[in-house]
């Protein structure tokens, strides 16, 4: 069954270098969404996420922390495994966006201040992702050779 659409939304020439980048960012976006949602690895879990949204003016907290944390943890489920990734990592893509303008611009750049270095870092693979798609030894690359027959 020939599907041009998904076919071009699934394909990609990127080869093992998107691999490269997905293993690693999906296992830190995975980490970062797990803090928001069930508080793992010294998270706050979705209620303290909230709270702490809410309270630099991001409301409603409690759904924005839920959306982030949902983009983080499930966009990160799909870099790793490689589907979908072009519409995973453009979600994520605008999550950091939304992290560095909201929490970390007045800052500066850099980590040690809670500047937005880190966010850029994860910005600009996550765009990388959504232009290149998922590359080689990827769930997208096989389902893209399949719809295209």
């Amino acid at each position: 069954m020939k599907n041009t659409f998904i076919a071009k939304l699934m394909s990609s020439r990127a080869g093992m270098a998107a691999l490269a980048l997905r293993i690693p960012v999906g296992i830190i976006f995975i980490a970062h969404g797990a803090q928001k949602l069930f508080g793992a690895f010294g998270g706050y879990g979705i209620e303290g996420t909230g709270q702490w949204m809410a309270s630099i003016g991001l409301e409603p907290g409690y759904t924005l922390a839920l959306m982030a944390g949902s983009a983080e943890f499930f966009g990160g489920i799909a870099l790793l495994l490689g589907l979908l990734t072009r519409p995973a990592a453009a979600i994520l893509a605008v999550t950091m966006i939304v992290a560095i303008f909201s929490v970390h611009i007045s800052n500066g750049l850099f980590m040690a201040n809670n500047g937005y270095e880190y966010a850029l870092a994860l910005l600009a693979v996550s765009a990388s992702l959504m232009f290149s798609g998922a590359g080689a030894l990827s769930v997208d690359s096989h389902l893209a050779t399949r719809f295209s027959k």
